[in-house]
């Protein structure tokens, strides 16, 4: 067990309570289920990926593959829904604040994403300064690692 746990994790979050945290919509937001959450530590989220994104017509038409930006993009998007849920934002208040990247560092790429996958994404907090937080996150399919990156971000008022 993590010493760092501020008690129990919670989840699953449903699309309709992660809409209500994130501003993301249809063709951007690219979590569909947040599976746990340890607040103030860590999130687990989950993409499920299919051939209907509208990245696949032009990435690849003949071997579609997810492209890495998306893939980080769904890192970021459940590092928000972390940092909405540690920060006990009221979706009133959720719906007032974005969360904006400020660097991504480390950033590999280990095996293609393609359709049919389910992507867990794996979010643990570094560290947080006032409005800056710091992440590191591992995708993965079947558990094998698709993806990995550490990045920061800050939390702004919409």
């Amino acid at each position: 067990m993590d010493d760092r746990r501020k008690g129990e994790g919670i989840g699953p979050l449903d699309i309709s309570r992660i809409v209500q945290m994130i501003p993301h919509r249809y063709p951007m937001l690219l979590v569909d289920r947040v599976v746990d959450i340890i607040p103030d530590v860590s999130a687990v989220g989950i993409k499920n990926v299919t051939v209907n994104e509208p990245y696949f017509q032009g990435h690849f038409p003949a071997r579609p593959v997810m492209p890495g930006v998306m893939i980080i993009e769904s890192m970021a998007q459940t590092a928000a829904v972390l940092v909405v849920h540690s920060l006990g934002l009221t979706p009133e208040v959720a719906g007032n604040k974005l969360v904006y990247f400020m660097s991504v560092d480390s950033a590999r790429f280990r095996r293609p994403v393609t359709p049919g996958d389910t992507l867990h994404i794996h979010v643990t907090k570094r560290h947080a300064r006032g409005n800056v937080w710091k992440f590191e996150a591992t995708a993965r399919v079947d558990g094998k690692v698709m993806a990995e990156a550490v990045y920061s971000a800050m939390l702004v008022d919409a």
